[in-house]
This record gives C-alpha cells, structure tokens and sequence, in this order.
C-alpha cells in the first residue's frame, strides 16, 4: 500500500510541475507588463497579447469602486504608433477610447461596470482586438 501511495503522490507532482511548466511558458517572453497606469487598487483580471509583438492589452478592476480599466500598452517603445484602449458597458453605443500616435501605451480608459457586462479591447498599429460580452457580474 505504501509503494502506492508514493507512485500517486510523484505522479501527482510531476503532474503539477508540467502543468505548471505549461502555464508559464504559454505567453511570448516578448509580451508587454501592466503598467500600473489604471492606478491604485487595479488588478489585471484580463489581458490579451497582439501578434508580432507589438504589446498587450490589459483589463483591470478595481473591486473597492466597481470599475474597469484598460490599457494597451506596446512591448518596446519606439516611434509613434497608433495605439487605442477601449472599454464600455456591454449593449451601450459609446466607447470610452483613448486612440493617439503614442510611443509606449494609451489609457487608462475606466468604465463603472460593477454587476454589468463590458466589452472590451484595443489596437496597436493595424491590429484591433475587441472582446464583447465580458465578466458579467
């Protein structure tokens, strides 16, 4: 019976060190790090990485104020480029957006949204990436 447990338990463990292993390597070494540009209190709850490197678009919120917050934020600085982050209330017609030729990130755009859907995304360049319908509650 000890023999067993042991063989469950290494299996186990090398089961959680891949899955591990897995998670970590899953993002590109190149992709962009939250800023901390929503401020205090913020937490990513969110983030999608753009192709080509070109950076990450950040989701946060703030569970003291109910409200959301993202940025875009570029992996290497560099000339102007246009970059966007965008946030609204799911089913609304107006986004929040900040859209400009930056060099490193645009936002922080903010929506109150506690109990309420939002849609959500971002452009670097020529590449725009929405998310509709998003953490509802």
């Amino acid at each position: 019976m000890r023999k067993f447990v042991r063989r469950s338990l290494a299996v186990a463990g090398a089961a959680v060190f891949a899955t591990t292993a897995l998670w970590t390597t899953a993002s590109p070494a190149s992709a962009a790090t939250y800023n901390g540009a929503c401020g205090d209190g913020y937490a990513v709850i969110n983030s999608y990485d753009l192709s080509s490197d070109r950076g990450t678009i950040f989701l946060t919120y703030n569970n003291s104020n109910g409200h959301n917050c993202v940025t875009t934020v570029r992996t290497v600085a560099g000339t102007t480029t246009l970059v966007e982050a965008m946030v609204r209330v799911s089913g609304g017609s107006d986004w929040v957006i900040d859209s400009g030729d930056y060099t490193t990130y645009a936002g922080p755009v903010y929506v109150e949204a506690a109990g309420k859907c939002i849609d959500w995304g971002g452009t670097i360049g020529t590449e725009t990436r929405t998310f509709p319908n998003q953490h509802c509650g």
